[in-house]
Order: structure tokens, then C-alpha cells, then sequence
């Protein structure tokens, strides 16, 4: 079973560490669903704006979304089961980890981009 990559808050925009992170996974050929806020497509990268209800074997979720805008997704991202999340700087949330932790998932807080940079991923 591969390990899959969740980024949820990926960007179409160049500019952002989420376009960056999207990158960098596929780049390392490490599966990757890229959630957003509208659906893109443009060569290997694909946005869709919901996330998937057909998978079943996430293995990390990397956030790109601030506390208030993660709300709504608790109970999408507690579904669907995975073994940890990354909260990438700008994201933290206590409250959330906190819900996570109970239910058996790692909570991280580093930067997607220097955990795969430095070999942490």
C-alpha cells in the first residue's frame, strides 16, 4: 500500500509553500491529493476543492489552512484515519491537535518543505 500525501490549502500560485510542497512531493514521486479552495489542473498538478471519500489509506495530512478555516474539516480529517499531521507554520491549532492526539495521531508542527528538504519526511 503507498503511503499518501494529503495537502490540505494546496494553491495553484508558484508563490505559495503549498504549490511548493505539492511540488516537491511529486517531484520525489511520493503520492500526493492536493485539496484547495477551487479545482486545478495544469501538467502533473491537480487541485480539487474536496477531498476525496474514496480513499482509504492516507498515511499524513499536511495543513496548510489557519485555525478557523480547519474547523470544518475535523470530521473529514479524523475519518479518514491517518497516521499523522502536519501542521506547517501558521497553522497551529491546540484545540485540534489536542481532538487528534486522543484519537492516536501524531501531530507534528515543522514545515513539510524542510522535513523533505532535510530527509525527516
Amino acid at each position: 500500500m503507498e503511503k499518501i500525501t494529503l495537502v490540505l490549502g494546496a494553491s495553484p500560485n508558484p508563490d505559495r509553500y503549498s504549490y511548493r510542497a505539492v511540488r516537491s512531493l511529486l517531484s520525489r514521486k511520493i503520492p500526493v491529493i492536493a485539496v484547495g479552495k477551487r479545482d486545478f489542473e495544469r501538467d502533473d498538478l491537480k487541485i480539487t476543492n474536496r477531498l476525496p471519500e474514496d480513499i482509504d489509506s492516507v498515511h499524513t495530512i499536511a495543513l496548510y489552512l489557519n485555525a478557523n478555516n480547519q474547523r470544518e474539516y475535523y470530521d473529514d480529517i479524523i475519518s479518514l484515519k491517518p497516521k499523522r499531521i502536519i501542521f506547517n507554520p501558521g497553522t497551529a491549532n491546540s484545540e485540534f491537535e489536542e481532538i487528534l492526539r486522543k484519537k492516536g495521531i501524531e501531530v507534528v508542527s515543522d514545515c513539510l518543505l524542510v522535513m523533505l528538504s532535510c530527509g525527516k519526511y
